[in-house]
């Protein structure tokens, strides 16, 4: 008898199968078959075989842990010698079923079924329908076990059918539970007395036969890792245009080999362009991975991929080719883990109310001077430990710069994942002390009125990221624009990456309990298929109208990682989206300097009614002075040079660090005038990590060269009045919602423009610097309040960027009311703002006249004598 080289029976060429499932479903009933008057005879091979060896004699006592089960039976129909025994303890045995059908080159027909029978796993093969040359002649099986073409299981199996009717043949293998999951592929081998070599039979595919053992066939969704209630887990994955896919099973997180593969049948494993399977939960394995093989320009099966949709994400570990040492993260064989949400209520804060600080979570409490416990230091928790530093702000929403898994070496807004925050915010940098540590942070917040809003990044991945290698030609821009192929640029608008970004901003509503995201280079989210621009982007569409992110805020930031700079475009919103609104950010910088036209400063004031009043209006506008890239508000008055035109900055006189009392006093002025200009205007005011405290980059814009907060910062003097500054600002808003926290755009009986000296402002004169702008209360709202002192009064606010005083003429307030002052930010501290007010006495016949210092800031407050 010839010897089967297990090269030939388990080699790679084996997963194109074509085998059909029949069914999978739990087995209700189990029916023994036998010859009549015979018993059933069970015949066991003792030994494990080494390579090239054969069964000779089947009929060997057993040590060998694969045993082979052979049904005799007589040449008579089956269904006249059936019987029924012990139904009911072998149906409590028999827990599932998994049936595959083959059609043999020959014309005949082998039914695989597959089940396990309490900790064994049973193969029953059947055969039917063959034609053989000669009634001696004899049908053997012949095959073995592997899991991969990179994992050969070292035992060939041979042994002869035996006849169950006239035209059918069966034979039953047996195997232990420590030997699966792996891939019986076998032939048929006829044989007779005169010839004993036999005709080779094989599937009508011209290949072996070959069936999962203790690895189901799965389902393709949902996406990702999912557990079943009887304990088994699922993996589906996507990938159009990958010929093979290999799961890779790891016991150790930090082995660099995983300890089993399993290639996964394209006919069997794959429902369109999904790729499946189900194994039973009770292993060893710790992680796991992917291979996929085909086009060796797009798919490089030496590297093993990260899960996309990977909940839980295990630390990572190297992974050498030949392109050098990049990380390679692994997704980890366990569920989320359990969290009290108990509770847990969003503050569901209206949309023109919200007072938002934006941080770095490792960089906001990293710092010695946090007086954090280390493994605190730097994570979610240290977030949660100082909330009270924001609501000594008055601040009701953090905005949290990007925490999903990312490029460590090149920082948060080049991602690797979008399922999972970075382990390294963790209190013991492991991904389920993250995720623990996140949820207790945003519960602790929403406790305390405040809102978590994440910036994210769905437009390009970091280098190794988790889609790359999966199927690039699906998941990225190619062979469209040549600069977005360079920056491993997502193909956002293409249905699988849309439904990816879907999923992802799901989970995190879900899970997390977020509310609202600010997505980072939207501008490229309107990039369709081929790299085109599109008018109706289907992505951005369907973040506005997805159900379950009807509640949250979505916010469009148009600053490009890559080229460092915002891009203005319109931007398409259905009423939805609001946007980071870049221009007012340079527009008042501009002013401030003495270089911007009043009518661009009206039009921030107002808020920016050139990009919010079609449809929309200031709510939807997030004003910023500062970001995380870029100069801090500290450096922005203290460094001007060439290379940082940019940044429209000035050093108030000189560059950098100074002991000038003049320059420091006109910087001073000029940080309370930018803070004082962002909490005044319509629209969301955001202010940056560390602005309160006067937090430096020492004149650098890169965001890599932000340093960890200094705490030590807020108890200087400069820190106390900053930070108590803010906080009466934002005091300010809230009481005078009616004017600075509006919805709608103020009508125009309700603003006043003055120029110096109450002329008309000089909205045509460059060298005008100057502009006053009255507010005045709703009379109809203030008529439904019964009590004087609950009138409120209107607002008289001016500007003057000039580098000389101007004198201002207040005009008359309402009936029964005067102007109180509440900030000059030329005066000294404490008395530049004030609470209460300063009254100003009337003069020049009923009218106030005021002296505006140089490149200051000014507002009176009409009150009467009782509020």
């Amino acid at each position: 008898m010839a010897t089967l080289s297990p090269f030939h029976t388990i080699g790679s060429h084996c997963l194109n199968l074509g085998a059909n499932e029949l069914s999978k479903s739990a087995v209700t009933s189990c029916v023994c078959k036998s010859k009549v008057g015979q018993s059933l005879q069970r015949i066991d091979v003792g030994r494990k075989l080494l390579p090239g060896e054969v069964v000779h004699n089947v009929a060997q006592s057993p040590r060998w842990s694969l045993g082979l089960r052979c049904f005799a039976a007589a040449r008579v129909s089956v269904e006249q010698a059936e019987e029924s025994v012990n139904k009911t303890s072998q149906v409590d045995e028999l827990q599932k079923q998994s049936t595959y059908l083959f059609r043999t080159e020959t014309g005949g027909q082998v039914k695989v079924f597959v089940c396990k029978r309490s900790v064994k796993y049973v193969v029953d093969i059947e055969v039917s329908s063959l034609q053989f040359s000669s009634d001696d002649s004899q049908l053997k099986l012949s095959g073995g076990l592997y899991r991969s073409n990179r994992d050969i299981i070292n035992q060939i199996i041979e042994t002869p059918f035996i006849a169950r009717s006239s035209s059918e043949l069966a034979l039953e293998l047996e195997f232990e539970a420590e030997e699966v999951p792996c891939y019986l592929s076998f032939l048929l081998k006829a044989s007779s007395r005169v010839s004993s070599s036999g005709l080779k039979i094989r599937s009508h595919r011209k290949s072996s036969f070959c069936v999962p053992i203790g690895l189901d066939q799965g389902y393709p969704a949902p996406l990702g890792l999912s557990f079943s209630t009887d304990g088994s887990m699922n993996f589906a994955v996507y990938s159009r245009n990958a010929e093979s896919l290999v799961l890779c099973l790891y016991d150790d997180n930090a082995s660099e080999e995983p300890a089993l593969e399993l290639d996964l049948d394209p006919y069997v494993n794959r429902t369109g362009d999904i790729w499946h399977a189900s194994i039973e939960g009770a292993w060893t394995s710790v992680s796991y991975g992917y291979r996929c093989k085909g086009n060796r320009d797009t798919f490089h099966a030496e590297h093993v991929l990260l899960d996309p949709y990977a909940k839980i994400i295990g630390s990572s570990i190297p992974n050498h080719h030949e392109s050098g040492l990049l990380p390679k993260h692994l997704g980890r064989l366990c569920k989320e883990p359990a969290f009290d949400w108990s509770g847990d209520l969003s503050p569901n804060i209206p949309l023109e109310q919200l007072l938002v600080y934006r941080l770095n979570v490792m960089q906001f409490t990293k710092d010695k001077s946090s007086k954090l416990p280390a493994d605190v230091a730097g994570t979610f928790s240290g977030v949660t430990e100082k909330v009270q530093h924001l609501k000594d702000l008055g601040i009701n929403a953090v905005l949290l710069e990007p925490i999903l898994t990312f490029n460590e070496q090149k920082g948060p807004y080049f991602p690797c994942h979008f399922f999972s925050p970075a382990n390294l915010y963790g209190p013991s940098n492991g991904s389920v002390s993250a995720i623990n540590s996140m949820k207790g942070m945003v519960k602790n917040l929403h406790a305390n009125g405040i809102e978590i809003f994440l910036e994210v990044v769905f437009t390009h991945t970091a280098e190794g990221g988790a889609l790359q290698g999966l199927d690039d030609l699906s998941y990225y821009h190619k062979n469209s624009v040549e600069d977005l192929e360079a920056r491993n640029a997502l193909n956002c608008n293409y249905p699988v990456v849309q439904q990816l970004i879907l999923d992802s901003l799901r989970h995190w509503v879900t899970e997390f309990h977020i509310d609202g995201f600010c997505f980072i280079n939207a501008s490229c989210l309107l990039r369709g298929v081929h790299g085109e621009r599109l008018s109706r982007p289907p992505l951005v569409e369907a973040i506005a109208f997805e159900p379950v992110l009807s509640m949250t805020k979505i916010i469009a930031d148009c600053w490009d990682p890559y080229d460092k700079m915002p891009k203005e475009i319109r931007f398409p919103h259905w009423k939805k989206w609001a946007e980071m609104n870049t221009k007012f950010c340079s527009d008042i910088r501009n002013f401030l300097r003495g270089q911007g036209a009043l009518s661009s400063l009206a039009t921030r004031l107002c808020g920016s009614g050139d990009i919010f009043s079609d449809g929309r209006g200031p709510a939807f506008s997030f004003n910023f002075i500062a970001r995380n890239f870029g100069l801090p508000l500290v450096d922005l008055v203290s460094y001007s040079n060439a290379e940082l035109a940019s940044e429209v900055s000035w050093n108030c006189g000189e560059e950098g660090p100074t002991s000038n009392t003049a320059v420091l006093e006109r910087r001073l002025k000029q940080i309370r005038n930018f803070l004082f200009v962002l909490y005044i205007s319509l629209g969301i005011p955001v202010l940056n990590m560390g602005d309160e405290c006067g937090h430096s980059s020492s004149g650098s814009p890169s965001c890599g060269s932000r340093k960890h907060l200094d705490w030590n910062n807020m108890t200087t003097g400069f820190g106390i009045q900053t930070t108590k500054f803010i906080s009466f600002l934002i005091s300010l808003r809230k009481r005078r919602s009616d004017l600075l926290q509006k919805r709608n755009f103020l009508k125009e009986e309700n603003i006043e423009w003055h120029g110096s000296n109450r002329s008309q402002p000089g909205w045509e004169d460059p060298s005008c610097k100057f502009l006053a702008m009255r507010l005045k209360a709703d009379k109809a709202e203030g008529q439904l309040r019964s009590e004087a002192s609950q009138l409120k009064g209107d607002l008289f606010i001016a500007f003057n960027a000039a580098d000389r005083a101007e004198t201002i003429i207040l005009p008359p307030p309402p009936e029964g009311m005067a102007w109180r002052q509440l900030v000059d930010t030329a005066l000294p501290y404490p008395g530049f703002f004030s609470t209460d007010g300063k009254p100003i006495l009337e003069q020049m016949m009923g009218l106030v006249a005021y002296k505006m210092k140089s490149r200051s800031c000014t507002l009176f407050e009409a009150c009467t004598d009782g509020s």
